[in-house]
């Protein structure tokens, strides 16, 4: 593993850090931290396997913990508000944010798998791996966290079909 290689999936990690988290300063904390991560476990990485599914791999375990982990509420120290770039017209802009909204509403796994499919275009075998689960789960959870989301941005309440199987 060289520098140059995981320079190149810096953006990568950070787009996949924001869409995750939602606030740049904790997602550049999420980035920072993978990169620790990955530089202290060195030894761990097989050379030849995929860089780029280990290194969204130890994200993933790291965004867990944080989630596990309750954290102290803390207010941003600069004033500049993150701007969506958006087109001249202004449904352009509520769509994203009804989007970024739904997005948040996804159960934490669903999101996982819906963002490393959609937004890093990540194959569901690469999904698998990097979420450490079989693809038939990946699969799964991309199915409902679609249908979820739709349903959201329709405005429509999802529904949870439970059984109670004896």
């Amino acid at each position: 593993m060289d520098t140059a290689a995981i320079l190149t999936e810096l953006p990568r990690l950070r787009r996949y850090a924001r869409a995750m988290v939602g606030d740049r300063a904790a997602a550049d904390d999420l980035v920072q931290d993978t990169l620790e991560r990955a530089w202290s476990r060195f030894a761990q990485w097989r050379p030849g396997s995929d860089l780029r599914a280990w290194l969204f791999g130890i994200m993933h375990n790291l965004r867990v913990d944080q989630l596990r982990r309750p954290g102290v509420k803390t207010l941003p120290m600069d004033d500049e508000e993150f701007e969506v770039p958006t087109r001249a017209t202004q449904t352009d802009r509520l769509e994203v944010i009804d989007l970024e909204s739904a997005l948040a509403r996804l159960p934490e796994e669903q999101r996982a798998v819906v963002l490393l499919v959609a937004l890093e275009e990540m194959s569901y075998d690469e999904v698998a791996s990097t979420l450490d689960i079989p693809m038939g789960t990946v699969m799964s959870r991309l199915s409902r966290g679609r249908e979820r989301l739709r349903l959201i941005l329709e405005g429509r309440q999802p529904v949870t079909n439970l059984r109670v199987v004896r």
